[in-house]
């Protein structure tokens, strides 16, 4: 949100705070063979996913370890999903610093908290 025309200051509302980056991080991804589950998905989402990246029992993404068989790169530094636009509706509710993601970040020892952002102006 930008400052209005009357003032030079942003509020502390105002203040954006940096967004956590998945592509430097992708630790939800590699957090449980578990989590990335099919449960509310169509048939014809299901039929966008590769069968070498779905489980043998058909219930989810093939994990490797904890790890997704989808994550390219490596946690904490740069990540990336193979199958992003298809990805499962599990995925897609991992928002960037919800309880999920700081779960998963926690695990790896990656940050949990964000630096504050300065305040504009004096």
């Amino acid at each position: 949100m930008a400052a209005s025309a009357d003032r030079d200051v942003l509020s502390p509302r105002e203040v954006a705070l940096p967004a956590f980056d998945c592509q430097s991080c992708g630790a939800c991804c590699a957090y449980s063979a578990d989590w990335p589950r099919f449960s509310t998905e169509e048939d014809a989402e299901l039929d966008l996913i590769p069968e070498d990246l779905v489980a043998a029992d058909q219930s989810g993404m093939r994990c490797e370890g904890g790890r997704c068989a989808a994550l390219r790169g490596e946690v904490g530094k740069g990540t990336a999903c193979a199958i992003y636009d298809a990805r499962p509706h599990v995925c897609r509710a991992c928002m960037p610093g919800g309880d999920d993601c700081l779960m998963a970040r926690g695990m790896y020892g990656l940050a949990l908290e964000l630096p504050i952002s300065p305040l504009v102006g004096d």
